[in-house]
């Protein structure tokens, strides 16, 4: 995102937590749960341990939505950031984007930046180990998914000291376009 005037733009996981955490703590009211797919899964997990370290009130549930557990990415070194026909290509196999946005150059051309941003955001991602959090945690995941396995999914159940449930559905990586009556 555009940093504003005088603040450092927003290069990391940490310090995307760090700006929308006291924005979103000031509006909670229980009960209330989070949801987050992909990359915003892994958001939705580090802001609930943000309101966690913070005392504030911490959702009934977290649901998480094609992404690997958290644990996936200690000690992760990220590599270089992919070439424009690799991450066009990423993008493809993921099968989020629709065809008309990926064949229109004026389109991809507003729409890259954001997807890259998300996808630095994540790439640089590291994950630092605490206790595990004490609400329940939801994972679903499509069952063609070309990143994401099962046991990526499953791997969710050490985050949490409540109940765990998965749920896996037809589809790949976007799976809930398609599922959404059954999601």
């Amino acid at each position: 995102r555009e940093s504003r005037l005088g603040e450092p733009p927003i290069d990391s996981m940490e310090a995307l937590v760090e700006a929308l955490g006291p924005e979103l703590a000031t509006h909670l009211r229980e009960p209330f749960a989070f949801f987050g797919h992909s990359m915003g899964a892994i958001l939705a997990f580090e802001l609930v341990r943000w309101l966690r370290e913070r005392s504030h009130p911490l959702p009934v549930a977290l649901h998480v939505s094609a992404a690997r557990a958290p644990q996936y990415r200690l000690n992760h070194q990220p590599g270089p950031e992919p070439d424009e026909r690799v991450f066009l290509e990423d993008i493809r196999k993921m099968e989020g984007t629709p065809r008309e946005v990926l064949e229109n150059p004026e389109l991809m051309r507003l729409v890259l930046p954001a997807l890259r941003v998300d996808a630095n955001l994540y790439r640089k991602y590291v994950y630092h180990p605490v206790e595990p959090l004490p609400l329940p945690i939801h994972a679903y995941g499509g069952l063609s998914d070309p990143n994401i396995q099962r046991e990526h999914l499953e791997g969710w159940r050490e985050q949490s000291d409540h109940e765990f449930s998965l749920k896996l559905f037809e589809g790949g990586h976007f799976y809930i376009q398609h599922a959404q009556a059954e999601f």
